[in-house]
């Protein structure tokens, strides 16, 4: 039927018969046959619509084609794996925080089959979820207490609603910012129940400016810590310890938004200090919340330390349940807050063992990928910068090193053919270059890198 004539609308095969063509049946597109047919029927009907507009003949391999283009178009949208070599470490379209097969592999034994997530072992009764894992987190902050939610959006939310709802919340102007997929504080808070109270401007705000904003209706003073940009020049705002003291004068509850939730100091791996969940609790903040798949290094979360009665709060909102996390998300924190507490982070955490890195050491990787592929003309070895990324140390380069491809070759066409492999291989386009920058790249996914480029440029 494939080499059938369409001339008129009537010679269009229906959908029955177009899955029967040898192409489409068989699971030979490894997709279910329901989801085919209706993108078999989506194909059908498109081109019905063009045959009407142009009226030219087709034929019946035509439409096959045209579904199983969009059937496999459809396939690399499901999650699969990739390489990552943009440069950016926590990548936010490229599933954040990079994890290690050991940490799955030492929890893989805690979330398949049946788990005591809420069970007693010692009683034999009902026990409280993520027991152990929030014992570690207050312990590795140096809070009274702490909890899990499904993201960090999700805490803050949590936290206005318990405690600010249809009350004001402080705020400075210049901590207004919108966070990934065009979400903003403002709408956050509003959301939540509270009512916005923003005080100073956007690039100076002041102690007084806090105090001025404060009344009867406030509730509490929140920070926001600026993670996905920076100020420079006229600037000027007020650090947490003199929020926290403002607060203590009012009676007020002041919340602490850090975002990325860093526990370790990063000057000497980065050379720039940023600001540590360590730090908010010492400085005295009320509660402080942050991302678990950011600067921790793990799976979506979003964690919240603070005044044990104020975490009780939080937990005895009905919301909390909405938002509560699974066995597989405690586990991993588990493990994950464990490699922190016994001092093993740099090695056992896959995020920060990539940042530790020496440049000369991925310079090295890349002039023997070189010499492997025969140092083929057009490609060279160069200094780059990474970044971190996932909105943490935005003015933090990273220095790195690349594969370059020089103009001779095209760009795009060179990003879309590393994007077409198996595993994909994302790049990225810097001052009309195509660049394999290795700072993310696994060291066991070098010789994928290789066979990438080879079979790219033949």
């Amino acid at each position: 039927m494939a080499k059938k004539l369409i001339k008129q609308m009537r010679d269009f095969p229906s959908v029955e018969e177009l899955l029967q063509e040898k192409k489409l049946s068989g699971g030979s597109l490894a997709l279910p046959r329901p989801l085919v047919a209706e993108i078999t029927k989506q194909v059908v009907a498109e081109q019905k619509k063009l045959f009407k507009e142009k009226n030219e003949e087709t034929m019946v391999a035509r439409l096959v084609d045209a579904v199983m283009k969009e059937a496999r178009r459809f396939k690399r949208s499901e999650i699969s794996r990739v390489v990552n070599a943009t440069g950016i470490v926590v990548h936010t379209n490229l599933g954040r925080a990079p994890l290690s097969d050991d940490l799955f592999d030492a929890i893989k034994k805690t979330v398949t089959g049946y788990g005591n997530i809420e069970f007693d072992m010692a009683r034999g009764v009902r026990g409280k979820r993520g027991e152990a894992c929030e014992k570690y987190l207050a312990l590795l902050s140096g809070a009274e207490a702490g909890t899990v939610v499904n993201n960090c959006a999700a805490a803050l939310f949590v936290i206005l609603n318990t405690l600010a709802n249809r009350k004001e919340v402080v705020i400075s102007r210049g901590e207004l910012v919108q966070i990934g997929g065009g979400f903003r504080i403002p709408d956050i808070l509003r959301k939540s129940g509270a009512r916005l109270a923003e005080v100073g401007a956007t690039n100076i705000t002041t102690i007084d400016d806090y105090e001025s904003g404060l009344n009867d209706r406030t509730a509490l003073i929140l920070k926001v810590h600026q993670s996905n940009f920076v100020q420079r020049g006229f600037t000027a705002e007020v650090s947490l310890k003199d929020m926290v003291a403002l607060g203590k004068k009012h009676n007020l509850p002041v919340i602490d938004d850090l975002g990325s939730g860093v526990f370790v100091p990063t000057r000497d791996i980065l050379g720039y200090a940023e600001p540590t969940v360590q730090q908010s609790v010492r400085d005295g903040a009320t509660m402080t919340c942050f991302s678990g798949d950011k600067m921790l290094g793990g799976g979506q979360a979003g964690l919240i330390v603070g005044k044990a009665d104020y975490v009780k709060k939080i937990k005895r909102n009905s919301l909390f349940r909405a938002l509560r996390v699974d066995k597989i998300v405690f586990s991993m924190l588990e493990r994950l807050l464990s490699y922190y507490l016994s001092g093993d982070w740099s090695s056992e955490i896959k995020l920060w063992s990539i940042l530790s890195v020496a440049e000369s050491e991925l310079y090295a990787r890349g002039k023997e990928m070189l010499s492997k592929l025969g140092n083929p003309s057009g490609l060279s070895v160069e200094a780059t910068s990474g970044f971190v990324g996932g909105g943490a140390l935005p003015e933090s380069s990273i220095p790195s090193v690349g594969i370059c491809f020089s103009t001779d070759y095209k760009p795009t066409t060179l990003a879309r053919k590393f994007r077409e492999l198996s595993p994909p291989i994302i790049g990225r386009i810097d001052d009309e270059r195509f660049i394999l920058d290795l700072r993310a790249v696994d060291q066991a996914d070098l010789i994928l890198l290789e066979q990438a480029i080879r079979e790219v440029i033949g």
